[in-house]
């Protein structure tokens, strides 16, 4: 593993990110989260159990490792006690966690203003979570926000709050006919509540990596969603509300004087998406259904269930551009074995004519996907560590990937615990 690295989703989330940290966190000394809330999961499966991490940085279960929210991060506190209890509970004690007083609070008026927002805009809804993640990005930019190094001074926070609570009151009555739900003592007791347990883990973080940094420390990024749900560069405005992006690590990371040495892009072996906004290679009918129950594709955070696509060459050699990849993990391969033929996108066609670069929304809701059809192959894949023993039909199904995104994958998953990959480096 090189000194600092970046973990990231090429697709729409959900690609296997959290499943790649865990197998590389043993070479790591940090393993930070620059950005998100809750309103996403990663799942690990190792000796220890299968766990789903909505918060808390996947390299928790290495007791090496320090892992860090970092100031980009969006933190809804009781959801992240809720995951600390549940990991002491299933064992993992001596909890290694820093969390960086710069980053801003989830508090639950913002889960409210998600729900009010969502209902407003009945059928044309975005598919939020409803976690809060969009109100409590927003006010962030607004300058209404709450830093998590201001539970550490309770005088001055009540105050913080008191202002808040007041123009949320202000804007909720006024938006959505909602009048004087809100109680700033409740929020303040809250805040209170659930500051008692994590207040510890509170510090500067960037200071921490920047020593860590200096010192020839293993980092490791973590990334939440994938490119096409970035704020800036996805399927905008179906997307998250925060930059998963490598590059924006240093900032939501908080690390500036080092740079990152490898970015490996995580993507999987067909396309899935959960929520709503434009998917030209969605399949219909029996095929995802079927895909969809061998696969488990459904929400982490949500359950909710995922929509189902054929490999979409396009999009992933997109995602790999703007995440700057250098190299490629595709996982659940092992889901494909035993369909007869497998479709790969190469191209998207509108108004007539073919593209083969990643349009924004007022193309995609047009496009038509061009695919070309593999041979898929029969068997158990799971138990394969070496990439000359894939059947040959599930060798050139790779191949052709890495031919039309244009970058190496160097890694295969054939199965979710952490040792079922196939390394080809």
């Amino acid at each position: 593993m090189e000194k600092i690295s970046a973990v990231v989703g090429t697709q729409w989330g959900d690609e296997g990110k959290g499943r790649m940290i865990d197998y590389l966190a043993k070479d790591a000394d940090f393993v930070v989260r620059y950005q998100g809330g809750n309103n996403a999961g990663h799942t690990v499966v190792n000796e220890h159990g299968t766990f789903k991490l909505h918060l808390i940085p996947s390299g928790i279960f290495y007791k090496q490792v320090t892992n860090v929210l970092g100031p980009g991060t969006l933190i809804d506190i009781e959801s992240l006690v809720t995951e600390l209890e549940e990991l002491k509970e299933s064992g993992i004690g001596d909890i290694n966690l820093k969390i960086s007083d710069r980053a801003t609070l989830s508090l639950p008026y913002h889960r409210l203003e998600d729900e009010f927002e969502e209902e407003r805009l009945g059928g044309a809804a975005y598919g939020s979570t409803k976690r809060g993640i969009a109100p409590g990005y927003s006010e962030r930019y607004l300058k209404k926000s709450i830093q998590i190094g201001e539970l550490l001074y309770p005088e001055y926070l009540k105050e913080r709050i008191k202002f808040t609570v007041e123009y949320k009151n202000i804007f909720f009555a006024g938006v959505y006919g909602k009048k004087n739900i809100l109680n700033a003592e409740e929020t303040f007791n809250w805040c209170m509540k659930y500051a008692e347990r994590i207040k510890h883990y509170i510090c500067n973080t960037t200071e921490l990596l920047e020593k860590a940094a200096n010192d020839g420390k293993k980092i490791l990024f973590e990334a939440q969603l994938g490119a096409l749900r970035d704020v800036y560069y996805g399927i905008y405005p179906y997307t998250s509300s925060s930059s998963v992006l490598s590059s924006f690590a240093y900032i939501g990371g908080g690390l500036f004087s080092k740079k990152i040495d490898n970015v490996i892009g995580v993507m999987k072996a067909f396309s899935t998406c959960v929520g709503a906004g434009p998917f030209v290679t969605e399949m219909e009918g029996e095929m995802a259904n079927e895909l969809r129950e061998i696969a488990y594709e459904f929400g982490a955070a949500t359950g909710r269930p995922r929509r189902i696509g054929h490999f979409d060459a396009v999009a992933a050699r997109y995602g790999c551009i703007v995440q700057g990849c250098n190299q490629v993990a595709l996982t659940k391969l092992d889901s494909l074995s035993n369909l007869k033929e497998l479709k790969i996108c190469t191209h998207y066609e509108y108004n007539g004519k073919r593209i083969n670069e990643f349009p924004i929304n007022a193309v995609l809701d047009y496009a038509k996907p061009v695919y070309i059809t593999m041979k898929g192959w029969d068997g158990d894949i799971s138990g394969c560590r070496d990439f000359e023993k894939l059947p040959k039909e599930a060798q050139e199904y790779v191949k052709k990937i890495e031919e039309l995104i244009g970058y190496p994958v160097n890694y295969i998953s054939v199965g979710p615990e952490r040792e079922s990959l196939i390394l080809r480096k």
